[in-house]
């Protein structure tokens, strides 16, 4: 664990490519969706300690164009985890004072994802 830096260092943003979850699960010899999951954990602990710490702005790149062209069954299965995550965590976040935006092209997802992105963003 790392010290946490002084109050005069903390950024007011923080952008975070998401990438690497289903390799790290791989070379542990467990399924993508496994990394998949620790991965959504780690966003739980990383929205925490951004309140915690004061930054202002938290940016995740979670899902690329380049996605889409995964094996079906994992595009789902990360569907899947995406609803589930907003279904389980939206109000929470709101509770805390956590403002959802989601930026890029929606199209692609299935209508009751794009409703609960909306939603959450509606909050």
């Amino acid at each position: 664990m790392h010290p946490a830096p002084s109050a005069a260092a903390v950024p007011r943003h923080i952008a975070i490519i998401m990438d690497g979850n289903g390799r790290w699960a791989q070379r542990r010899r467990r399924p993508r969706m496994i990394g998949h999951r620790a991965g959504a954990r780690a966003v739980n602990r990383t929205i925490d300690f951004c309140l915690e710490k004061g930054v202002s702005a938290l940016t995740l790149f979670a899902f690329s164009s380049e996605n889409w062209g995964r094996p079906q069954e994992e595009v789902d299965a990360l569907m899947k985890l995406f609803l589930h995550a907003l279904d389980r965590e939206v109000d929470e976040l709101q509770r805390r004072g956590v403002q959802v935006r989601f930026i890029g092209d929606r199209s692609r997802f299935a209508a009751p994802l794009r409703e609960r992105m909306a939603a959450a963003e509606r909050m």
